[in-house]
């Protein structure tokens, strides 16, 4: 039999729609997003983000329908993310699934967002077997995961304060770059000479969390000393420290649990260094690395619909008009 299941993604600063068939796979998908909105403050703003997703969601959703002729009479469920996120941006996409799934009397599914880019890789052709090590890196998560099956997740490490993302951002913004932050300083660092300065690899000799605001702050300092002169240097330091201690890292967790597959997802799997550097360390240790397709690192409603159909296949489904949202939500609880 086959489900189609509605995924929206509203838990910052994209508006995204999907509909993915269980037979079929992913028949449609649209992201709006919210970059040219943001890039005058430098930084996402809550309210503007919240406003935007009222303005397009609805728009949007009707597009992505008409495009596949579908209607809510063809659809077996709605996934949302529920969490983590902006608690605003979050509201819009709940308050719309419920609304849908009252109305064509279909289940609701409330979806994690770290979960929804663990599984991203399995809308490719190439998916991984369970058990694998999963490294989630993106704005506001850097998390190792053991993954044993679906809903089955033992979080290996996890952030202590800034994630890698948000650390690419911030430093960014210490280089005045512009907004998104994190592609300009990757792009920067391919005109810097990576050798002349050393940045700290946070953390390496303490188990398998991570912390990288003392190296945002280091970036910070090395910036003050020498100036913008020394900006590309800066970048290509700085971001040879975060790919260093990701692979350290990730290598640990691969050593620890045996497990010989590697899925790399979120929007720092992106990052083309350490996608370099990943695929190095999965020809020396013979493990194999997935990744989700570069539109999928980001945030999309395709990693929320295919999620959204896992947890409908296992009956974690709500049927009942309220909802809630999780701006803080661990995974596997």
């Amino acid at each position: 039999m086959s489900y189609k299941i509605l995924g929206i993604e509203t838990s910052c600063d994209e508006t995204a729609i999907a509909i993915y068939d269980s037979n079929q796979g992913l028949l449609a998908h649209a992201v709006y997003s919210q970059i040219d909105l943001h890039a005058p403050y430098g930084g996402v703003v809550p309210e503007l983000a919240s406003r935007d997703h009222v303005r397009k969601v609805l728009p949007l959703l009707q597009q992505t329908l008409t495009k596949i002729k579908c209607t809510g009479h063809d659809l077996a469920a709605i996934a949302y993310t529920a969490g983590p996120g902006l608690v605003g941006a979050l509201m819009v996409g709940a308050a719309l699934a419920k609304s849908l799934a009252f109305a064509w009397r279909i289940p609701a599914v409330a979806v994690h967002h770290m979960e929804a880019h663990l599984l991203a890789p399995f809308l490719e052709g190439d998916v991984p077997e369970f058990p694998f090590v999963a490294l989630l890196v993106s704005g506001g998560h850097t998390l190792l995961v053991l993954v044993n099956d679906v809903g089955a997740y033992q979080v290996l490490g996890q952030s202590l304060d800034d994630a890698a993302g948000e650390a690419f951002d911030k430093v960014a913004k210490i280089l005045s770059l512009p907004y998104p932050g994190g592609k300009a300083l990757s792009e920067l660092a391919k005109l810097g000479q990576n050798r002349r300065f050393r940045f700290p690899r946070p953390m390496i000799n303490r188990g398998l969390d991570f912390s990288f605001s003392g190296l945002k702050t280091y970036a910070a300092n090395v910036f003050k000393e020498y100036g913008p002169a020394a900006s590309a240097d800066i970048a290509s330091a700085f971001q040879e420290a975060i790919v260093d201690t990701l692979l350290i890292k990730c290598k640990r967790a691969l050593n620890q649990t045996s497990v010989a597959r590697l899925v790399v997802a979120g929007g720092v799997s992106a990052n083309h260094l350490l996608r370099q550097r990943l695929t190095d360390l999965g020809r020396d240790l013979d493990v194999k690395i997935y990744y989700p397709r570069l539109e999928f690192c980001t945030d999309n409603a395709a990693m929320v619909a295919y999620a959204g159909w896992r947890q409908f296949m296992l009956g974690n489904v709500d049927r009942d008009l309220g909802f809630g949202v999780f701006p803080r939500w661990e995974m596997g609880k």
